[in-house]
C-alpha cells in the first residue's frame, strides 16, 4: 500500500443544517461553519465532508438534488462557498462535498424534460418503462418503503425508477451521454478548490437488467433491493471511468458509501489504484439488521461490535485505508448503539471512542461525535422528520408491535438521532440558533454541550483532542497509523484489545467492555502508559497482568 497525504489526518462529517446557524433562521449554513473554523482546528480535524448544500426540496435532507451547481439559499450563496474553501485553506484544511449521483431530485431541470419527453434525450437519462394492465417492471421495494415504481408525472401509461424517495429518480448510468454530463459537473466542483467528494449509495448506479421479480420477503409481497444488487455485475467498469475522468486528474481525495461489496473486489475498490481513495467500514453498522424491518433487528452486543471490527481489519489487512466510523448523518448516535442501554457515560464514552479511534485506518467524527451526543427521546411520531423513521414505525405497528415499543425504535435506530442540533452551550436552542430550530433539540443539551467540556480536562471533548494528538504524535504515528493490527483475547467475553505493531514498537489497546471491574492478562510488561480514560490509579498493572474499572480503556506501550 502507497502512502498518502490523508492517512495521518483526522476526518470530520458536518451535517450543515444542523451544525451552526449564523442568521437565526434556524438552518444551520455555510457562514456558520466558516465561524466554527478554528474550533474545528482545536478539535484537531483536518478534512471536513459536508452532507449535500446543493439546491433540493429536502424530500431527502439534501440527498434529493435539484441543481448541481447552486447552493440552496438555506444554506448561503456560491461566495459562501468559496470563502468555506478559502479559510480552510488557510488552516490547512480540506473540504469534501457530498456526491450524489445515483439519483436526483424530481424537480431538477433533466427530469422535468424528461416528464415532457420520455422518449427524448432526456427521458433516457433515467429508467423509464411503459407498464400495460398495472403490471409493474419488477417487485423491488424501495428504501424507504413501497414500490420502486411511480407513474411518470403526465403520463398514464409510464414508470420511472426510484430506489430511494419518489422524489428522487435514479439516474440512467447506462446512458453514456448522462454519464459525461455528471463528470462534467464533478471537474468543474474540483477545478473550484474542492479536495473531493464522499460519495452516496454508489453501488446502487449498476441495477441488474433487464427488470425481474425477485422471491417477496414482506407480506406487501415486494423485495429488498438488495436482492437485486446482489446479482448486478460491472459497476466497476462506472467507478473506474468515474475515478480515470475526474478524481485521478485531480489527485482527489474520495471515500465511498460501499455496500454489498465482494471480497475480491477490495482491491479494486480502495487498493493503490481503486475506484476510491477509501471506504467506510459499515460492517458493525448493519449487525443484526433484518429485511423485515427494524422490529425484527437484533441488538449489537460489545462482542458483536468486537467481532465485525476485527472482521473488516483481517479483510482489508495492507490492501488499503478503510474509514472507521461509529455514527454519520444515517445512523443513530454511537454511543446509544454500541454501548450496552443505560451504561452511556463519559468512561464508556471515551473507552469507545479509544477502540474505534486506534484501529488502522482513517478516523471519522461525526459533528456532536467529540462531546457524547446522545440519542434524543421521542414522544410521539408527530415529531419525527426522518422519512426512514416514519415508515419503519408504519412497518412495525403493522407487524403488532406495540405504539410505545415502535417509538422505541424509532428513538433506538433513527436517522433524526444524528441530525439533532449540535450542543454548543446550556443557552437557548443549545447555542446553534437565535431563533427557532428547524428540528428538536435534544433536551439533555443543558448536561452535555461543548462549553461545559472545552475547558474541563477530564471531559469527552479533551479525550478526543488526546486521542488525535497521540495519533498524530511522531513518537508513535508510524504504528498507530501503518503498524500491523494484530488482535488480542479475541474470544474474551466484553473485553475489546488489539495490538499496533511496527518494527521495533508495540502498541496494546485494550479496553474492559462491561461495568464490573476485571484482571487482564499481559503478553508482557507495561513500558509506557500512553492514555487511558481513566484516572491512572484506577487500573493497576503487574508485569504479567492489568486491572482495569468498568469500560476503563488503556494504551500501552508493552
Amino acid at each position: 500500500m502507497k502512502k498518502q497525504w490523508w492517512h495521518g489526518k483526522t476526518a470530520y462529517q458536518i451535517y450543515p443544517k444542523s451544525f451552526c446557524d449564523s442568521n437565526g433562521d434556524g438552518i444551520g449554513d455555510l457562514q456558520g461553519i466558516i465561524s466554527k473554523l478554528d474550533y474545528l482546528k482545536e478539535l484537531g480535524a483536518d478534512i471536513l465532508w459536508l452532507s449535500p448544500i446543493y439546491v433540493s426540496p429536502l424530500a431527502d435532507q439534501g440527498y434529493d438534488i435539484a441543481d448541481y451547481y447552486r447552493i440552496d439559499p438555506r444554506f448561503g450563496t456560491m461566495e459562501d462557498m468559496d470563502e468555506l474553501i478559502a479559510e480552510a485553506k488557510k488552516r490547512d484544511m480540506y473540504i469534501l462535498m457530498d456526491l450524489v449521483v445515483n439519483h436526483c431530485s424530481d424537480e431538477h431541470e433533466w427530469f422535468k424534460k424528461a416528464c415532457e419527453d420520455p422518449d427524448g434525450k432526456y427521458g433516457k437519462y433515467f429508467y423509464i418503462e411503459t407498464v400495460k394492465d398495472g403490471k409493474l417492471p419488477c417487485n423491488w421495494r424501495s428504501y424507504f418503503g413501497g414500490p420502486v415504481w411511480d407513474r411518470l408525472p403526465g403520463h398514464e401509461d409510464k414508470y420511472y425508477l426510484h430506489v430511494f424517495h419518489k422524489k428522487q429518480p435514479d439516474l440512467n448510468w447506462e446512458n453514456p451521454e448522462l454519464r459525461e454530463e455528471i463528470y462534467t459537473m464533478i471537474n468543474w466542483w474540483l477545478d473550484k478548490g474542492l479536495a473531493g467528494f464522499r460519495i452516496d449509495a454508489i453501488i446502487n448506479i449498476k441495477k441488474a437488467l433487464p427488470f425481474k421479480d425477485y422471491p417477496a420477503d414482506r407480506e406487501d409481497g415486494l423485495t429488498s433491493v438488495q436482492n437485486m444488487l446482489h446479482e448486478a455485475k460491472g459497476v466497476g467498469e462506472f467507478l473506474g471511468e468515474m475515478r480515470d475522468r475526474t478524481f485521478l486528474p485531480h489527485n482527489a481525495f474520495t471515500v465511498g458509501e460501499v455496500f454489498n461489496e465482494k471480497e475480491e473486489e477490495l482491491p479494486d475498490f480502495i487498493g493503490d489504484n481503486g475506484y476510491f481513495s477509501s471506504m467506510y467500514d459499515f460492517e458493525e453498522n448493519i449487525f443484526g439488521r433484518s429485511h423485515q424491518g427494524w422490529h425484527k433487528d437484533t441488538p449489537i452486543t460489545p462482542d458483536d461490535y468486537r467481532n465485525c471490527v476485527f472482521r473488516t481489519q483481517k479483510k482489508i489487512g495492507d490492501i488499503g485505508f478503510i474509514s472507521n466510523i461509529i455514527e454519520n448523518h444515517d445512523e443513530p448516535r454511537g454511543v446509544s448503539r454500541y454501548i450496552p442501554e443505560g451504561d452511556a457515560d463519559d468512561a464508556s464514552k471515551k473507552m469507545l471512542a479509544t477502540l474505534y479511534f486506534l484501529v488502522r485506518g482513517l478516523p471519522w467524527i461525526y459533528q456532536g461525535q467529540e462531546i457524547g451526543m446522545e440519542n434524543a427521546p421521542v414522544r410521539s411520531i408527530e415529531e419525527v422528520d426522518d422519512i426512514s423513521s416514519i415508515d419503519e414505525y408504519k412497518v412495525a405497528l403493522a407487524a403488532g408491535v406495540s405504539e410505545k415499543e415502535a417509538l422505541h425504535l424509532v428513538e433506538r435506530y433513527g436517522r433524526d438521532n444524528a441530525r439533532t442540533p449540535f450542543q454548543w452551550n446550556d443557552g437557548n436552542a443549545a447555542g446553534f440558533t437565535d431563533g427557532t430550530p428547524w428540528i428538536r433539540v435534544n433536551p439533555n443539551y443543558t448536561a452535555i454541550n461543548l462549553e461545559s467540556q472545552r475547558h474541563d480536562p477530564d471531559s469527552v471533548y479533551n479525550y478526543y483532542r488526546k486521542l488525535i494528538i497521540l495519533r498524530k504524535n511522531p513518537l508513535y504515528s508510524e504504528t498507530l497509523i501503518y503498524g500491523e493490527l494484530i488482535p488480542y483475547l479475541e474470544n474474551e467475553h466484553n473485553v475489546m484489545a488489539y495490538f499496533r505493531r511496527s518494527p521495533g514498537q508495540t502498541i496494546l489497546v485494550i479496553a474492559n467492555f462491561q461495568k464490573e471491574r476485571r484482571t487482564l492478562p499481559l503478553p508482557s510488561p507495561v513500558k509506557n502508559v500512553l492514555l487511558s480514560n481513566l484516572p491512572l490509579e484506577a487500573a493497576s498493572y503487574t508485569g504479567t497482568a492489568v486491572s482495569l474499572e468498568g469500560y476503563q480503556a488503556a494504551v500501552l506501550e508493552i
